[in-house]
């Protein structure tokens, strides 16, 4: 076939939802061609949407659901956990920086990577970078992973919502069922000896009551399923079903609720917090600069872990959401303003959690260092909750405290479901387009199957292994391997020119060596540090045998290993030399559509 005359864009993949109108022959109102740079011969196809794909209702719509996805319960305890970790305020200035050279450029690529090729994370890298295809797969398998532990946190959060409402919280006392002679409560309490041994109310109500971890011995021994929590699950999941079996149409809808009432009670725990005994202390544990913690590696890996995790680029949500956007959707400021959003809210969720741990380290007489020794769930379902039991108001703190919990959870819930769901329906149009609801509830039925190791007795201990594994350096992974296949095989020329078409004007100097090298050098940093520096992994008492972190590894690679199959087999079956198959040049794009005659006829 000979290509020569015909005009350059033509060798661009195009998007299959839209109809294309190339920008040798376009005329906009009498304005300069959007479809061709100013300083550049190379032609850029201008796209324009059509009614084929689903669209956002309103723009809030989109803006509400990225922020959902961003914000969630790593915004309100790992931040200021890490913050005070890692020298309080002076952990800032690593923050910061990581987030504009790394976080916020990566979060910019994406949105505007899914604006542009309207498609999900595995139809995608047709149009990118054919050989990569299999990050969309990993990124498929990585979502569901984070589904099988992820809603079970919420369903904890559930029944914490559901214990509530009593006029005493069950967790404020000794004298339940549960309890055990090491329950120790020195709330109003005099002469009080807290000794190694000692077990707070809140503490034995989470292990003893919710999990009932001490029925297992550990991951040899799980225990049966907790049919409470499994009746908890059920009903996050069905709640999950009805957001996102319409698609955005919905789901855009239920986002205006879960997305802003956090805020709401964000807003009043944090005045709640500020007028408790001893807030203050915890504020200046929590903001003391030390600076000399800057001089350390390990800061500057927390917070580029920090910032990456927070914000969510590589994880396939921001592909899927935006690509329901218009095509001349500003996704430049979208950008900017869901990234500042997200990285504020981690900030003023530390004054919540540190005037609280002010507070209890005053009731206890001790220092707030060791009462901000907990993280992770732990802060979630013991710290938080037993201070919460000895306020005033404790029941209606306690409600809308899980109630934020819920909805927090529900957001990057929705955000990880919906990133498999257009990945899949882009990918197979044919057998999925006209069943969606169909495979909507089978793709939850999935999921709730999987979840239920993490409902039996030593659930927590599956939870924990998941999250250290099934995610961590996987999703680090695939997020350098993107950014490193858009900036350097489909070319940041060409990603700029895509830019251009949409918003009218090629990305600065600033985000072009960003993506090219500052965040892909980022993520390799991360990477790296984080291989090199592996803890010992153990949850409460519990120290994880060596074969479960073999277990933990093979479950990471399941997720990474499509990547090198996928190449492998373009290699192999794909005829032409590697720069033709790794490439979206004229050739690659005939043998990705080869046999479809309508796109050789055109």
């Amino acid at each position: 076939i000979d290509l020569e005359p015909l005009n350059q864009s033509w060798i661009y993949p195009m998007p299959r939802q839209d109809s294309t109108v190339m920008a040798g022959s376009l005329t906009h109102h009498g304005s300069p061609n959007p479809g061709y740079s100013s300083n550049n011969a190379v032609p850029v196809p201008v796209i324009t949407q059509t009614d084929s794909r689903d669209k956002w209702s309103k723009k809030m719509d989109f803006l509400l659901s990225v922020i959902g996805f961003a914000v969630d319960l790593g915004n309100v305890w790992r931040f200021p956990y890490v913050c005070y970790q890692n020298g309080g305020g002076a952990f800032l200035i690593p923050y910061i920086l990581m987030a504009i050279f790394g976080g916020v450029p990566l979060f910019y690529m994406e949105l505007a990577l899914g604006q542009f090729h309207r498609t999900g994370a595995i139809s995608i890298w047709k149009h990118i970078c054919p050989i990569f295809k299999g990050i969309g797969y990993a990124i498929c398998i990585i979502a569901l992973y984070v589904s099988f532990y992820y809603n079970t946190i919420i369903a904890w959060a559930l029944f914490y919502f559901y214990s509530s409402f009593s006029s005493i919280l069950p967790w404020t006392n000794c004298d339940n069922v549960w309890n055990t002679p090491d329950c120790t409560n020195y709330f109003g309490m005099d002469n009080v000896t807290w000794t190694n041994s000692s077990r707070s109310p809140a503490e034995e109500f989470y292990t003893r009551n919710v999990l009932e971890i001490h029925k297992s011995s550990g991951l040899k021994n799980v225990g049966g399923v907790r049919w409470q929590l499994m009746l908890c699950l059920f009903l996050i999941f069905t709640i999950v079903y009805f957001s996102l079996w319409k698609g955005v149409k919905t789901s855009g809808k239920v986002v205006w609720v879960t997305a802003t009432l956090p805020y709401i009670v964000l807003f009043i725990l944090l005045i709640r917090g500020a007028t408790l005994p001893g807030a203050w202390r915890g504020v200046v544990f929590y903001l003391k600069p030390q600076w000399e913690k800057l001089l350390e590696t390990s800061v500057w890996v927390d917070a580029a872990a920090q910032i990456f995790f927070s914000l969510g680029p590589g994880f396939g949500v921001l592909l899927a959401l935006s690509s329901y956007n218009p095509f001349t959707n500003n996704c430049y400021r979208d950008a900017i303003v869901t990234s500042l959003v997200n990285c504020l809210t981690s900030f003023v969720s530390g004054f919540v959690i540190f005037t609280v741990l002010g507070y209890m380290a005053e009731m206890r007489k001790v220092e707030v260092e060791d009462v901000a020794r907990d993280k992770g769930p732990s802060l979630l379902f013991i710290t938080y909750p037993e201070a919460i039991a000895n306020m005033m108001g404790s029941t209606f703190f306690a409600i809308i405290f899980f109630v934020m919990m819920i909805t927090l959870g529900l957001d990057s819930t929705f955000g990880g479901l919906e990133a498999i769901i257009t990945a899949v329906l882009d990918e197979y149009p044919d057998h999925f387009s006209h069943r969606r609801e169909l495979f909507v509830l089978c793709l939850v039925v999935v999921c709730f199957l999987g979840s239920l190791s993490t409902l039996t007795n030593g659930g927590a201990y599956v939870v924990k292994l998941l999250e250290e594994f099934g995610v961590g350096c996987s999703i680090i992974a695939v997020g350098f391997l993107e950014a490193i296949a858009v900036s350097w095989f489909y070319g940041i020329k060409r990603f700029s020119n895509d830019v251009q078409a949409m918003l009218g004007k090629a990305p600065g100097l600033f985000w072009k060596v960003c993506w090219v090298a500052i965040s892909p050098a980022f993520l390799a940093y991360i990477i790296v540090s984080s291989l090199l520096k592996a803890p010992p992994l153990a949850l409460f008492d519990y120290k994880y045998p060596d074969w479960s972190i073999t277990v933990g590894y093979i479950i990471g690679f399941s997720s990474f290993m499509w990547i090198p199959i996928y190449m492998v087999y373009k290699l192999v079956w794909t005829p032409g030399s590697l720069k033709q198959t790794s490439t979206p040049t004229a050739s690659t794009w005939l043998l990705c559509h080869r046999g479809k005659k309508k796109h050789l006829n055109t």
